[in-house]
């Protein structure tokens, strides 16, 4: 009965005890309250953070504003070590260290030049990636068709090959792999010659070729009457690496040739050296220039080798390689004996064939291994084809073998966007339809229609192969695609119809026969061509008529901004083209404002080296009338006579000089500096010239279906690039009188203002303008035309635009003359301006605007017309 009362206590009491604790507590913490200072969290602060309390006592110490001072007492001021700026290369292969595979250098002679040594470059300079040839220049011509020739002062012949080793090192040592020297009576057969190398690796010395065998020479040098037993101690401190005694050289006795012809590789079969092995006989140069003492090149080269790379002597097998080499013996007539040498292994495989003694034998070696070559590769083509097709019979899908037709052929470019999907145009025997944005209908070029013939009479030939129970009846249609990277695609659709009597009784109708044919890119290479900059100086020729004095103002404004003021390296020759009754002096002369214009800028930019010049032209009487109003739609500045852009060059040419950069120009042009440097980089002497093709800016004012903007990028709103307009070309003058002279017979040369009547009245038609003369005279230069989008047209119909008043708020819009006919000429078709005249040229005409803005523009016009009735 007591428990439960116990229990109860405890309970009591423990909870009175708690009521305690929290009330003690809380007053204890009230009592703490007023004896802890307020800034303990402050002295806490200081004893965790030392560096702000050492800040806080500088602070107090020397104040707010303490600033440090650094002790450079007997410490340099500057960097011992200046910091070199590092200097990227111009290309990827330079900063990689990748090299070209094979040099090849080739021991000639001045008398050798025109027939050996042409002949090796013929036919091996296309095959490797460079050729030199070495000769001693003591009587050196200058009428060498070889351009890559090399010329020793030096005429010592025991010193000769130390020459090419020393220039081959300090010019080519860094650009080639591989170098093989070779003399001009060997053929070296490059195409096994780089399968051979690429196999190889480069990180090994490398001296190959054939060794030596004492029975090819007779005499080791020039002293052999030096006795016995000096000329075997030449030979053997030779082999030691010891220079000989004065006055000893070697001669030709047994000794010598057991201790030099061991291990050597001959010189007449061509020595094949790494450009390491180069490297350290460069380094060791001049001891081997003191122990050529032999006339013998190879045993030279050979003792240069050993001393200076410790090679244990020629390798005729390095890395499990071969290199073949073939010895004619002097029985041996390659006009009668090829076909018999052509069965021995040993002569197809060898990479060097010597001696060569006749360029005919070069040139019949050279047949014999390019048809062996392309025989290989056939074979090896058709094993492939047929692996492909074993492969491709149904048991692996063709979506992981990827295999096209035709094999090797890449497929065409996957379009990333739907501006770029190439279009199938629709063709015919003689015109192309819808061919770009500006032209509906064009007729095929000739080349382009010869093409289309052969493709043809080729479809027809398989489909009768094909279908021999079926007859060709005729084309249905024929579509074309180009692909840059694949080639020429068409379709072709023929209709055929089946033969025999059971087709005849039953009268089918015909069917369409669909053949797709493929004309594959070749070989795509990059032309090498000579090394030009952008410091060249261009004289730009600007020819202008009486009435185009507007744009020429604007032309000498622009110039001066773009040119004079950035003292761009240029020179502008302005041709003035006076009409036979314009006066050309005094206030009456209609260039007088433009020529004082040039006067005055060609001396505010004296200093600099800039000026403007002038030539006058006096036109014949043909252009006795002023030019009518509607030339302006054509977009050459000469109008409808072309012709006289080469009376211009061959008027104004004589003022410049033979090597100069000429750019001939138009007055309606605009162009950025960038323009002159392409023309700088395009146009090389003796081997390019340069004709851009610059975009056209829509005439938007006169037809309103556009808005002008000059500082916008090239779009198809704006305007279009001109391929039509050949007013703009670069050349060298050398080069245009070149050429000039090949056509003198079909277009004569201007020499004086009279001689212009004779170009407007000249017989063969085919010439036009500069362009078509560097075609016609098949001068051996490259022709490159390129879109310019720096370089822009249409100044000239904007200021028609400006000067010409309306009537009663009706824009005149004038017609391209080319597009109407004139009744006068119509009338009075003999007369010579007439018919100079009627020369009608398609694509002349200025586009108003693109087909779509045109389109808009008619879609809107017939929306109005159907809400005003």
């Amino acid at each position: 009965m007591n428990l439960p009362l116990l229990s109860n206590s405890k309970m009591r009491r423990s909870s009175l005890s708690r009521n305690h604790y929290f009330v003690i507590g809380l007053f204890l913490g009230l009592v703490l309250s007023f004896y802890v200072p307020q800034d303990i969290w402050e002295l806490v602060q200081q004893e965790e953070c030392p560096q702000e309390a050492a800040e806080n006592s500088l602070i107090e110490k020397f104040g707010q504003e303490f600033e440090p001072h650094l002790n450079l007492i007997n410490k340099p001021l500057a960097a011992k070590k200046t910091v070199k700026n590092v200097i990227r290369p111009r290309y990827y292969s330079s900063e990689l260290g990748i090299r070209e595979k094979i040099f090849i250098g080739v021991m000639t002679t001045q008398d050798n030049i025109n027939t050996l040594a042409t002949a090796i470059n013929r036919t091996t300079a296309h095959l490797v990636n460079k050729i030199k040839f070495f000769i001693n220049a003591d009587n050196v011509k200058s009428n060498y068709k070889l351009k890559n020739i090399v010329g020793f002062t030096d005429t010592r012949e025991n010193l000769r090959p130390f020459h090419v080793i020393k220039y081959i090192a300090d010019n080519y040592l860094d650009d080639y792999d591989y170098f093989l020297i070779i003399q001009d009576n060997v053929y070296v057969d490059a195409r096994k010659l780089n399968a051979m190398l690429y196999h190889m690796s480069i990180t090994f010395d490398l001296y190959m070729g054939a060794k030596t065998e004492a029975s090819n020479y007779g005499s080791y040098g020039a002293n052999d009457q030096l006795p016995q037993q000096q000329r075997f101690m030449a030979a053997v401190a030779g082999e030691n690496g010891a220079e000989p005694a004065d006055g000893v050289a070697a001669g030709s006795n047994d000794e010598f040739r057991m201790l030099s012809d061991r291990n050597y590789c001959d010189l007449n079969a061509g020595i094949l050296l790494s450009s390491s092995v180069i490297r350290k006989m460069r380094n060791n140069l001049d001891w081997c220039v003191r122990n050529g003492i032999t006339n013998v090149h190879s045993i030279n080269i050979g003792r240069c080798v050993k001393y200076s790379s410790n090679l244990p002597g020629c390798q005729e097998v390095f890395q499990g390689i071969r290199q073949r080499t073939y010895d004619l013996k002097s029985s041996v007539k390659l006009f009668k004996d090829l076909n018999l040498l052509t069965k021995d292994e040993t002569f197809r495989n060898a990479t060097t064939i010597y001696p060569v003694t006749t360029t005919d034998d070069f040139y019949r070696l050279h047949a014999y291994f390019s048809k062996y070559h392309l025989e290989i590769v056939q074979q090896n083509s058709a094993e492939l084809e047929l692996k492909s097709y074993r492969i491709a019979n149904g048991s692996i899908s063709n979506n992981i073998l990827e295999i096209r037709w035709p094999l090797g052929v890449p497929l065409a470019s996957a379009p990333e966007t739907r501006h770029d999907i190439i279009m199938w145009h629709y063709l015919n025997r003689t015109h192309i339809f819808l061919p770009n944005a500006e032209n509906n209908v064009e007729p095929l070029a000739d080349i382009e229609a010869k093409d289309l013939e052969k493709i043809l009479d080729i479809t027809t030939q398989y489909a009768k192969h094909k279908f021999p129970n079926m007859q060709y009846e005729g084309i249905h249609s024929i579509y074309r695609r180009f692909d840059a990277t694949r080639g020429m695609d068409y379709h072709v659709h023929l209709i055929m119809r089946e033969t025999g009597r059971i087709s005849a009784l039953t009268q089918k109708s015909s069917q369409i026969k669909n053949f797709q044919i493929v004309k594959p890119l070749g070989h795509v290479e990059v032309v090498p061509s000579p090394y030009v900059t952008e410091s060249t100086r261009i004289a730009i020729l600007v020819p202008t008529f009486e009435h185009q004095l507007q744009e020429a103002l604007q032309f000498i404004n622009q110039y001066e901004q773009t040119c004079m003021h950035n003292q761009d390296n240029t020179f502008l020759l302005m041709i003035f083209m006076y009409r036979p009754d314009s006066e050309s002096k005094g206030e009456m002369d209609p260039f007088k404002l433009i020529k004082t214009l040039a006067l005055d800028l060609s001396s505010k930019y004296k200093t600099d080296g800039s000026r403007i010049a002038w030539v006058s032209i006096r036109l014949p009487a043909a252009f006795n009338e002023p030019s009518p109003a509607e030339d302006v739609m054509l977009n050459s500045l000469y109008g409808r006579d072309e012709i006289l852009s080469i009376a211009v060059a061959d008027l104004a040419l004589p003022k410049i000089g033979l090597d100069s950069l000429v750019l001939m120009a138009s007055n309606s042009i605009s162009f950025k500096p960038d323009f002159l440097n392409r023309v700088r980089m395009n146009t090389i002497q003796g081997f390019q010239i340069y004709s851009p093709i610059g975009f056209m800016m829509y005439p938007c004012k006169l037809a309103e279906f556009c808005k002008e903007c000059d500082t916008c990028d090239v779009s198809q709103s704006t305007g279009y690039f001109d391929k039509w307009n050949y007013d703009i070309i670069s050349f060298y003058s050398r080069d245009y009188v070149q050429a000039r002279k090949l056509v003198e017979t079909s277009v004569p040369i201007t020499r004086s203002d009279h001689d212009i009547e004779q170009l407007l009245t000249r017989a063969d038609r085919s010439i036009n303008h500069v362009l078509d003369m560097f075609v016609s005279s098949q001068l051996s230069v490259h022709i490159l035309r390129g879109v310019e989008p720096n370089l822009r047209y249409g100044s000239a119909i904007r200021n028609l635009i400006d000067r010409r008043n309306y009537d009663d708020g009706i824009k005149a819009i004038p017609k391209c003359p080319l597009d109407t006919e004139d009744a006068a000429e119509a009338e009075n078709p003999s007369s010579t301006k007439n018919s100079r005249r009627s020369e009608e040229a398609t694509h002349k005409c200025i586009h108003m605007a693109s087909r779509k803005q045109i389109g808009d523009a008619i879609i809107r016009y017939e929306d109005k017309s159907i809400i005003h009735k």
